[in-house]
């Protein structure tokens, strides 16, 4: 077994109460209960996973609970993930416990350490340390596997267990169904000698893929289909990520998932609706084992809450695969992906996720949350903290017809705007970005109309807005090309009216437009990410998620943005005054070539 992994108070291990404003849930009121009654209290823990005598070797926990994350390394984490992710670090912290951070591992086939590391990635961003350290290496479960032949052994010694011959198909077809009970093995009745050499003929290679698998002898009258001597171990020739060639014959996740979970002391296994029929077994097992004395009592428990269904999404791991092998997206990491290295390069940071996380609860009842709560979170994670900037999206050039006579032939007037609307408190002068002003700027196409709508407060030939940070002028027209498009526009500034001097309040005007200075600003490559899916729903019922993919949920744009943002780093985020919060891409953005993806809008534009 490995070190001990000592408690830090830096980490997810910190005693700490409840914190004030956690909206309690059913999770919550289970651990508070248990641990005024003192269930855990006597629990030891020898540093390190292990059997019984492992841990009565060590101390009194230090841990009050512990939780687990346990991952399978056969794919992306996504939003679903990041969900119980919050929950599980987020409780041990409440509660002055350990989460760990577990490979489920039993799968050679599907697995890989691209995984392994994307998962550990992941967990990271979102802020959280495991297994009591930091940096602490991650358990594996198939570190586990010489345990859980030792256990399959017991139980066979026991009478718990048996070797059955039944092809896959006869084995399905006598399980039986809701209405009719199963139909015992013929090889239900051999003794434990029999079903031990037969084991140890599976383990040394001596039988094919499939041939026979290692049954629980438990109740095939049961009503509970998964009590029906569910299989525990089968043969399975495949290369293993970490441990190889030395195995043949494979736990099942049923038989490890617990075993995993108690040699890791755990206390609350939390897990997702779709295995709360499997729950007996895992305490089946659990109990066997712990009279045969080779797990430690008590027996975690496991509770299940429901999964997250978030509206216009998907969470299949098979239909997301489905989308990145069919390029309907650009890779696992694609901004219009649930995926977590998706939603990191949307520009979501780890605040709004734990904030969405706490926000949408734990409950026992399936139900669908609306995608407008993610976006909610990441507005006001980002709303007081992104620094501000004015980019053009949709540029058009406006003419300061009087400039050079007022300001001199050339001139470009300094202009500042706090970087931050709402400065930290802490903050003794607010920061501020630095642009110039000159004769021509670039302005949105829909600050000007020729013929105004009505109500229409911005550019007109005959009205007065201010450009913000800098000057009022007065729209004096427009010019038009021979199709009748307008390519640019004239106005006058009024003079003494520049913003935070003396005297600018002189001019009273209706609107304050953004722009950027022609002479300074930044050509940027801008991606307008939208929703993948039209429909809120896409593959409910049986529907081809495919065909309600939105057409629109990606428009790239050439954008001017101001010169504060020349500098601008990967992964750095901003909100384009107007327009909504943008972040600098994590792949493609480069100081010479600047790339912003839309992370979200300054609003809901999916209201209905």
């Amino acid at each position: 077994m490995s070190s001990k992994h000592p408690v830090h108070a830096n980490s997810s291990t910190t005693t700490a109460s409840p914190e004030a404003g956690k909206t309690s849930n059913f999770l919550r009121q289970i651990i508070e209960s248990d641990l005024a009654a003192g269930v855990y209290a006597h629990r030891r823990w020898a540093g390190s996973p292990g059997d019984a005598a492992h841990h009565a070797a060590g101390e009194i926990d230090p841990a009050k609970i512990r939780t687990r994350f346990p991952p399978e390394p056969n794919g992306y984490l996504h939003i679903g993930h990041a969900k119980s992710i919050c929950i599980n670090f987020g409780l041990a912290r409440d509660y002055g416990g350990v989460c760990h951070l577990r490979f489920d591992d039993t799968n050679p086939e599907k697995e890989d350490t691209e995984y392994v590391n994307s998962i550990i990635d992941a967990v990271k961003w979102l802020g959280f340390d495991w297994n009591g350290e930091v940096d602490a290496p991650p358990y594996q479960a198939s570190d586990y596997f010489d345990f859980m032949h030792r256990a399959a052994l017991a139980l066979i010694k026991a009478g718990h267990a048996y070797v059955d011959e039944q092809s896959a198909e006869t084995m399905r077809s006598n399980r039986g169904d809701f209405g009719k009970p199963g139909i015992d093995s013929p090889f239900r009745s051999r003794t434990p000698a029999q079903n031990l050499a037969r084991f140890h003929e599976m383990r040394q290679g001596q039988h094919a893929d499939g041939a026979m698998v290692l049954r629980a002898k438990i109740d095939m009258a049961s009503p509970n289909i998964n009590l029906r001597d569910p299989a525990i171990y089968r043969i399975r020739r495949a290369t293993h990520h970490n441990t190889g060639d030395t195995w043949c014959i494979y736990p099942m996740y049923t038989f490890a998932h617990p075993i995993e979970d108690a040699l890791e002391q755990i206390t609350h296994s939390i897990c997702t609706l779709e295995f709360e029929d499997q729950r007996p077994f895992y305490d089946w097992l659990l109990d066997r084992l712990i009279e045969s004395a080779l797990l430690a009592a008590p027996a975690p428990r496991q509770y299940e809450f429901a999964r997250l269904n978030l509206t216009y999404v998907i969470t299949s791991k098979r239909k997301l695969a489905q989308l990145v092998n069919e390029k309907k997206v650009n890779g696992w990491d694609d901004p219009r992906m649930p995926t977590i290295v998706g939603l990191r390069r949307r520009g979501y940071t780890p605040a709004s996720l734990q904030l969405f996380a706490d926000r949408i609860g734990v409950t026992k009842s399936d139900s669908w949350i609306d995608y407008s709560t993610l976006e909610a979170c990441l507005r006001e994670d980002l709303e007081r903290r992104a620094p501000r900037a004015m980019a053009v999206l949709n540029p058009l050039k406006l003419v300061l017809t009087n400039w050079d006579e007022v300001m001199g032939v050339g001139h470009l007037e300094p202009c500042t705007q706090p970087t931050l609307p709402h400065p930290p408190v802490n903050q003794e002068t607010p920061v501020l970005r630095h642009f110039t002003l000159g004769k021509e700027v670039w302005i949105e196409r829909e600050d000007f109309e020729e013929v105004p709508p009505k109500g229409y407060k911005r550019l007109y030939p005959g009205n007065k807005v201010r450009l913000k940070g800098g000057y009022v002028i007065e729209c004096s027209g427009c010019t038009l090309d021979t199709q009748g498009n307008i390519t640019e526009v004239q106005a006058n500034i009024v003079p003494d009216t520049k913003s935070g001097t003396p005297g600018s309040e002189s001019v009273k005007v209706k609107a304050a437009i953004t722009w950027v200075g022609v002479a300074n600003g930044v050509n940027a490559e801008v991606r307008l990410y939208d929703r993948l899916f039209l429909d809120a729903q896409p593959d409910a019922g049986g529907k081809d998620f495919i065909e309600s993919l939105n057409p629109n949920s990606l428009k790239v744009i050439t954008a001017i943005v101001e010169p504060s943002l020349a500098n601008a780093k990967a992964g750095e985020q901003f909100q384009f005054e107007r327009h909504g919060y943008f972040v600098a891409d994590r792949s493609d953005h480069q100081t010479a070539k600047p790339v912003f993806n839309l992370a979200v809008g300054l609003k809901d534009s999916w209201v209905k």
